[in-house]
């Protein structure tokens, strides 16, 4: 008799932490829909936006200003030919550098820009870049229209380790001053 009790006990015990963790029922935050990465995700018209991220600088750094920063995402198009034909990233950027001026986007079609060399290159950071942060690019198409995005900084470290940083920026070439001949005015006799 006494056995018996202590192994119902036992038993009772053991299954208590099993009921108080079904609490959340059909609710649970695992059964929901998460993004499946760090970056943004959004739809304008047929095109999906994935993944979005623009690569920062390792833990504890920063990307300067006036350097270049990669974004790196994936465009789906379920619907009639598209075209990426401009991308801004206002406050943040002076200007974003496409693939070809443009990316094209046939009818069921995906094009994706995850390097591991970034495609499209955020130019002369009006500000340096930090890990952790966010910033917003604007993505226009030529029929789905413009999209806003807030894009999360991915700090270049774990598994973005093996993604390529933007290149430097190009110095310009300045004109060097070349000395020219000049005429010495010399005094003539009246």
């Amino acid at each position: 008799m006494i056995s018996r009790r202590i192994l119902i006990a036992a038993a009772a015990a053991a299954l208590i932490p099993l009921a108080a963790g079904c609490e959340a029922g059909s609710n649970a935050p695992t059964l929901q829909w998460h993004q499946p990465a760090d970056g943004t995700a959004k739809t304008v018209g047929s095109i999906t936006i994935s993944n979005a991220f623009v690569l920062g600088a390792p833990i504890g750094a920063v990307i300067p200003r006036g350097q270049n920063a990669g974004l790196f995402l994936g465009l789906t198009n379920i619907g009639a030919p598209d075209r990426l034909v401009s991308a801004a990233a206002p406050g943040v950027a002076s200007s974003v550098k496409l693939p070809s001026g443009k990316v094209v986007l046939a009818t069921q079609s995906q094009v994706l820009f995850t390097g591991p060399k970034p495609q499209i290159i955020l130019e002369g950071l009006l500000h340096p870049l930090a890990g952790g942060s966010v910033v917003t690019i604007v993505l226009t198409f030529a029929k789905a229209g413009s999209v806003i995005l807030r894009v999360p900084v991915a700090p270049r470290a774990q598994y973005f380790t093996t993604l390529s940083p933007a290149p430097s920026p190009t110095p310009s070439k300045t004109s060097t001053p070349t000395a020219s001949p000049s005429s010495s005015a010399s005094p003539s006799a009246s």
